[in-house]
């Protein structure tokens, strides 16, 4: 053999230098590994990430405004909202130029919805001044001031003209703001009165009760779950259908139940007052509050708690257990230094379940908690169902994102991510 086939590159079968080869057959099975999953990628692409970025757009959007009232927003710059006064005769000129031309493509009424969420009533001015300011001629019928003041004297209103300047941008953080129970002014932003913070106290109460649900089914699941991976296979089997089986049952079902065994004149009272507990005139109040969240809502998420705990159990020696007996040490001393440590990542998977869902579940608290026991998510629901606002839903639902994912971040710095698993 020569030198030079010693020196040459190494080939392949198919007479390639093997480096070559080995490129061009990692390429393939990359781009083999990309097709796989494009579908799953297009998929969460689709119904994930699309959704969440619409969400986080509408909740900046506000393009209704400086595309139907251009004029005005411009000619509203130089006003001084804080004059107590109502802004002068070219306003009032634009104005009218923009709600012919409002009138015309039909979006007057869109503008005025979209500030009436600002300032209630402006939606009614807007409506009832679009006919008849489409019939004005804007070169001989002005000036314009007292005409829209005759159409309706809330045109008069300072109120209205600050919040038509306060939202005359393409993009807001007036949605944020209303999220936080506040309002965009020209002096800048401002917290409503503390009797009008709504949806700071509902915040709070989903957040407490979501984390007192947690804790409940904690408390109720554990037993269940040792109890599962401590006896024979068999009965713990049929304990395990058992645990499985409200998901066979319509959720809508389970809360209306719970709403027939609560109420004033249901089973758990009806029960109370034959046994002689309570008297017939001053039966429990377990309905329209948060007790009866609490109860229903802890049912409905328990197996969340116990099929977590119960896989991690699973996995855990009881030899452990009788060794540390073994050595002198008490059941409680064996269970908590020895058992429980080690069923810590079951109870951060079914703490992080519970309380996520809990968080966002807006059916039970709308059916058995009344005014006292609503969440954020039934304010989010009436803000895209009946209101309309999106832009407002949109913001309390990012807002209650962050709070997740800051919760999350936490749980992540204390307990650690990486200890947590569901089996």
């Amino acid at each position: 053999m020569t030198d030079a086939a010693i020196d040459g590159p190494v080939l392949s079968a198919d007479g390639r230098p093997l480096k070559q080869s080995l490129r061009r057959s990692l390429r393939r099975q990359q781009w083999r590994a990309i097709l796989l999953i494009a579908p799953l990628f297009v998929f969460v692409l689709v119904s994930f990430l699309m959704p969440i970025g619409s969400m986080l757009f509408r909740s900046v959007e506000n393009d209704i405004v400086p595309d139907t009232l251009p004029l005005t927003v411009a000619a509203l710059q130089d006003w001084d909202y804080a004059s107590g006064e109502p802004p002068g005769e070219p306003v009032y000129a634009a104005m009218a130029a923009d709600l012919q031309a409002a009138f015309e493509e039909k979006t007057h009424t869109q503008v005025g919805r979209r500030l009436n969420y600002e300032t209630p009533g402006v939606s009614s001015i807007f409506r009832k001044s679009g006919r008849p300011v489409s019939r004005w001629d804007l070169a001989e019928d002005g000036p314009f001031r007292d005409r829209f003041i005759d159409i309706d004297a809330d045109w008069g209103d300072p109120e209205v003209w600050r919040t038509i300047k306060s939202y005359g941008g393409r993009y807001t953080t007036g949605y944020y703001l209303a999220a936080i129970d506040g309002e965009l002014t020209p002096e800048g932003p401002r917290l409503k009165e503390p009797d009008q913070r709504v949806n700071q106290k509902l915040l709070w109460r989903t957040l407490w009760l979501s984390a007192f649900i947690t804790f409940c089914t904690f408390a109720l699941g554990y037993p269940v779950a040792w109890l599962m991976a401590n006896i024979r296979e068999r009965t713990a089997n049929l304990l395990l259908i058992l645990v499985l089986l409200p998901f066979w049952t319509s959720l809508l079902v389970r809360t209306s139940s719970w709403k027939i065994l609560l109420q004033e004149q249901g089973v758990i009272n009806d029960f109370a007052v034959w046994i002689g507990l309570v008297a017939d005139d001053n039966r429990f109040q377990m309905i329209n509050n948060q007790f009866g969240v609490v109860v229903a809502m802890t049912h409905i998420l328990l197996p969340f708690m116990i099929l977590p705990l119960y896989s991690v159990m699973k996995t855990i020696s009881p030899t452990y257990v009788r060794a540390a007996r073994s050595l002198g040490a008490t059941s409680w001393t064996s269970f908590w230094r020895v058992y429980f440590p080690q069923s810590v990542p079951g109870i951060g998977a079914g703490a992080i379940l519970v309380f996520i869902l809990a968080v966002g579940y807006f059916i039970t608290p709308e059916l058995v908690g009344g005014a006292d026991g609503t969440f954020i998510s039934n304010r989010i629901y009436y803000q895209f169902s009946v209101s309309g606002n999106w832009g407002l839903a949109a913001a309390l639902g990012t807002m209650m994102l962050a709070v997740v994912l800051v919760l999350f971040w936490v749980y992540d710095k204390i307990v650690g991510v990486d200890n947590m698993k569901l089996g």
